[in-house]
């Protein structure tokens, strides 16, 4: 669906009286919907030369320390501070977006939008305690405000609360049913848990919207791409790239469906991979074990052939208790089965082509953010301690290092693992 023309915009900055900053909010979604509103409006500016509107017209643009300059010389007014502290957010100048926030409340902005705003910026410095004393000062537009329900979804789901965020984007909908904000949560949250099918009505109302939400075209894309729906996934990359000629992650992806259109699939590879994945999935107490070889494995977490022959004897013999005899004994039970300790490392080093393929999307997957994961509050705080961001900075531990966290034991440690599972993704063995 083609986006609006700037012409066509509802809302003028420039014309008559200073619209609301809410107003303003949305003469940004047309301004950004597309390179050519862009470009006119950057043009519209270069007319103007009152320092506030020049300011404000900035902010849309994503300009933010050009605007904060002229915003600084132009007149005092609630919008010029509701500007001035989400300008400062973005730059996480968080005690300097607090500060505009209490100017514009006594410029005379809407104390809940002004309280909100406050909530939000807390958030985003990972303060709750301080954005839950905000939300509890409008309190009273529980059931009234989408905008409230929505601000309390995002502090659950900063908390990890995730069953109870989606519960508050739910309510923001049902009293705002055009809150993109909630909807796209909500097809977030949805996509996250394999709920393709909720997750895809939801990504569909907000594609369907004028303009159409770029992030949700593209996740929906993904999806489509997922389930071999070619035809559906371009058409949304397309739709993105008829607005955004330059939008780098979209042209990424059509050529990612593209390439996808012309895979060959390999039958048997196939099988062979079916077969392989079902002995790793054998259970360790399938073999006959001395106790205390059965005692170190599962101490190792060491609970299937899989787990097993992704280890290496180096680290085998690297735990406390276990000697040689029992590396002698696990061996034998692997030679009888053409097995042996470490195959599976080495499997993993024997490229094929499928499997660069397969690299290229890893590389992507190790940039991910370690919220993604959807830990538990404990096992997120140990990552934290220990300085773990991405995917990357998680695959680079060993279970070792992680178990030398304070408080982090081996009920986090499994819950890590079966995450990153979920992923194809294991921590890093010792060589």
């Amino acid at each position: 669906m083609a986006a609006l023309s700037l012409a066509e915009a509802p809302v003028k900055l420039f014309e008559g009286t200073l619209p609301s900053f809410e107003d303003i909010k949305k003469l940004g979604r047309i301004v950004n919907a597309s390179e050519r509103n862009r470009i006119a409006f950057r043009a519209q500016i270069d007319k103007q030369k009152d320092a506030l509107t020049v300011g404000l017209g900035l902010f849309l643009c994503g300009d933010y320390k050009a605007a904060a300059e002229q915003l600084e010389k132009g007149k005092d007014c609630a919008q010029k501070f509701l500007a001035m502290g989400t300008i400062s957010r973005r730059l996480k100048a968080f005690d300097a977006a607090i500060e505009q926030f209490g100017k514009a409340g006594k410029a005379g902005a809407d104390a809940l939008t002004v309280s909100l705003e406050k909530a939000e910026t807390w958030r985003c410095a990972q303060t709750a305690d301080k954005a839950e004393k905000e939300m509890k000062a409008c309190a009273n537009f529980e059931n009234v405000s989408a905008a409230y329900h929505y601000q309390r979804g995002r502090l659950f789901d900063a908390a990890g609360e995730y069953g109870k965020a989606v519960g508050q984007y739910e309510k923001a909908v049902g009293l705002d049913a055009n809150h993109d904000e909630a909807i796209f949560q909500l097809a977030y949250a949805c996509d996250l848990r394999g709920d393709e099918n909720e997750a895809m009505m939801y990504y569909k109302r907000l594609a369907s919207r004028v303009p159409p939400m770029v992030n949700a075209l593209l996740n929906l894309a993904v999806m489509h791409e997922d389930r071999a729906e070619y035809d559906q996934a371009e058409a949304c990359v397309r739709m993105v790239l008829a607005s955004h000629p330059n939008h780098q992650k979209a042209a990424m992806y059509l050529g990612d469906i593209q390439s996808s259109r012309v895979m060959i699939y390999d039958e048997e590879r196939e099988k062979r991979r079916d077969r392989h994945k079902k002995i790793l999935e054998i259970p360790i107490t399938d073999f006959e074990l001395s106790v205390r070889s059965r005692n170190c494995l599962k101490k190792m977490n060491i609970c299937t052939l899989g787990d097993l022959l992704r280890t290496s004897e180096t680290e085998l013999l690297a735990y406390k208790n276990f000697g040689e005899t029992s590396l002698v004994e696990i061996k034998k039970i692997l030679d009888s089965k053409n097995l042996r300790l470490g195959m599976a490392l080495e499997e993993k080093n024997e490229d094929t082509p499928d499997d660069e393929v397969e690299q290229e999307a890893n590389a992507e997957l190790m940039q991910k953010g370690i919220e993604d994961l959807e830990l538990t509050v404990r096992a997120r705080r140990a990552m934290s301690r220990l300085g773990i961001n991405t995917f990357y900075d998680l695959v680079s531990k060993t279970e070792s290092e992680l178990l030398g966290c304070k408080n982090f034991g081996v009920t986090s440690l499994n819950e890590i693992k079966d995450k990153l599972a979920k992923f194809g993704l294991t921590l890093r063995k010792i060589d």
